[in-house]
């Protein structure tokens, strides 16, 4: 066997041991026009990393595919060859998923190019685009698709898991804008999901994850947002009970414009946060008010005299990519990450008691509690008209204890799991699938709730072999 120069490509699956021929990898290797990056090559570390620094993963290949063409020859290799598969798109889910060890990851991140069309109101995004691309893109059309807070997120995991942010309680999710995906399926096709092409398909990938394929790109629909009004307001610890149950009365009823997610947070130590409240614990919301700049202090006003002055208030006309890269610069990649999440119908008073108890205990200063409002047109969305099946909630929560040391992962974790275990019992029982880590099948049955079994059905059509299972996995049948 020495005489072949066999590369032993060792990947564990099924309790078997693979052997792949380094010929086989070669030839694998010039099938794609993208590199083929694996262990001791140059890049290596730095391609393996994804935005949790929490996760350290060891790939066998990784492959950074140019385009479609790229993606079906991954698909392809992994199926033939038996090889774990893994997918990134813009790396930033908290679990990891976008890597594993000894598998071959399908690396989308060249794969970032966004095409507006002005006149018929749509956006064209590729599966390794951020949602800062997309923002970039749109806003100089007038435009905006509702997607998530950060622009470093990528947007295919955002929307196969939902996709929640500042528009939502206006224009919906961002699964709620998607008008079609093209999808490499297990078998190295490629088709369309939409309305009227493999609608079960289409029903699946609106909130199922990756359980079903590769989206290698995503068509929106673009709404007309261009300027936002927004920014936090942020209160004394000793004023958070009172907040709390201010905020759970005015969120529900506010006019749907107007979006603020709820949090426990610690002050920054800059700009444009005032000195003497440089790293102090303390509660707040971030607002956003899409409706016309000249009605921005008129549904402001409501608030300022029904909770009283803010000991900050920093609210101001400002583009929206620019709200949705705040908070960039403060979370960059390389954190080490715990984050877990529940959704919410009701906030108790023993549910806001416990809330402040963890809340004011943040076990460093990046850490974090936020609610995020899912109401308003999420609630125009019946609960089994796409796989996302939480549409009569209120809010989304998370819970993320976040640290740029790894000697401090144990201690955010435990914070994490402490805070979600006290507050679970008052939660609806599933959570948005971007916000859990590793749970268990549990967690999904209880997060997809009576779309779970459908779910099944799909995938035991398009994936029965279950292939994509480097995810939050529906498992076919075949695998229970």
């Amino acid at each position: 066997m020495a005489s072949t120069r066999l590369r032993r490509l060792v990947v564990l699956l099924k309790g078997w041991t693979i052997m792949i021929d380094e010929a086989t990898v070669e030839q694998f290797r010039v099938s794609l026009r993208g590199d083929l990056i694996q262990p001791g090559d140059e890049g290596y570390d730095e391609a393996r990393k994804v935005y949790n620094a929490m996760i350290d993963k060891r790939p066998r290949m990784i492959a950074r595919c140019s385009g479609v063409a790229d993606v079906i020859s991954c698909v392809n290799f992994a199926r033939e060859n038996e090889v774990l598969l893994a997918v990134r798109g813009g790396g930033h889910n908290g679990a990891g998923w976008a890597v594993a060890d000894d598998a071959l990851v399908i690396d989308l991140s060249v794969m970032r190019g966004v095409r507006v069309d002005p006149q018929e109101r749509t956006v064209r995004v590729e599966g390794g685009a951020t949602l800062g691309d997309m923002d970039h893109a749109t806003h100089a059309f007038g435009l905006a698709v509702p997607v998530g807070i950060a622009s470093t997120t990528g947007v295919a995991g955002l929307t196969l898991g939902g996709g929640h942010g500042y528009l939502t309680r206006k224009y919906g999710l961002t699964i709620d804008n998607l008008l079609e995906a093209d999808v490499v399926l297990a078998d190295g096709s490629l088709v369309k999901a939409s309305e009227e092409e493999n609608e079960d398909l289409f029903w699946a990938i609106r909130g199922g994850g990756g359980n079903l394929g590769v989206a290698t790109s995503f068509l929106f629909r673009g709404n007309p947002v261009s300027m936002v009004y927004a920014g936090p307001m942020l209160w004394e610890l000793d004023r958070a009970e009172e907040v709390m149950r201010w905020y759970r009365e005015f969120s529900l009823q506010a006019p749907e414009e107007l979006y603020g997610f709820f949090a426990f947070l610690v002050v920054p130590p800059g700009p444009p946060f005032p000195e003497h409240l440089h790293n102090k614990n303390m509660c707040g919301v971030v607002w956003s008010y899409s409706g016309p700049l000249e009605e921005a202090e008129e549904a402001f006003r409501p608030i300022r005299q029904e909770v009283g002055p803010a000991a900050f208030e920093f609210l101001g006309p400002m583009p929206l990519p620019v709200l949705n890269s705040l908070f960039d610069t403060l979370l960059p990649a390389g954190l080490q990450w715990y984050w877990r999440g529940d959704f919410v119908n009701e906030l108790s008073d023993e549910a806001i008691a416990l809330h402040i108890r963890y809340g004011s205990e943040l076990p460093t200063p990046l850490s974090l509690m936020h609610l995020y409002p899912v109401d308003g047109a999420v609630h125009r969305v019946g609960k089994n008209d796409t796989a996302f099946s939480h549409r009569d909630v209120n809010w989304s929560a998370v819970y993320a204890g976040i640290d740029p040391d790894p000697a401090n992962a144990e201690r955010i974790t435990e914070w994490t799991k402490e805070y979600w275990a006290a507050l679970h019992p008052y939660s609806a029982g599933g959570a948005y699938v971007n916000f859990m880590m590793d749970e268990g099948q549990e967690r999904i049955r209880a997060t997809y709730r009576d779309n779970f079994e459908r779910l099944v059905a799909i995938k035991n059509k398009y994936d029965p072999a279950n292939l994509f299972r480097v995810n939050q996995n529906i498992r076919p049948t075949a695998a229970v």
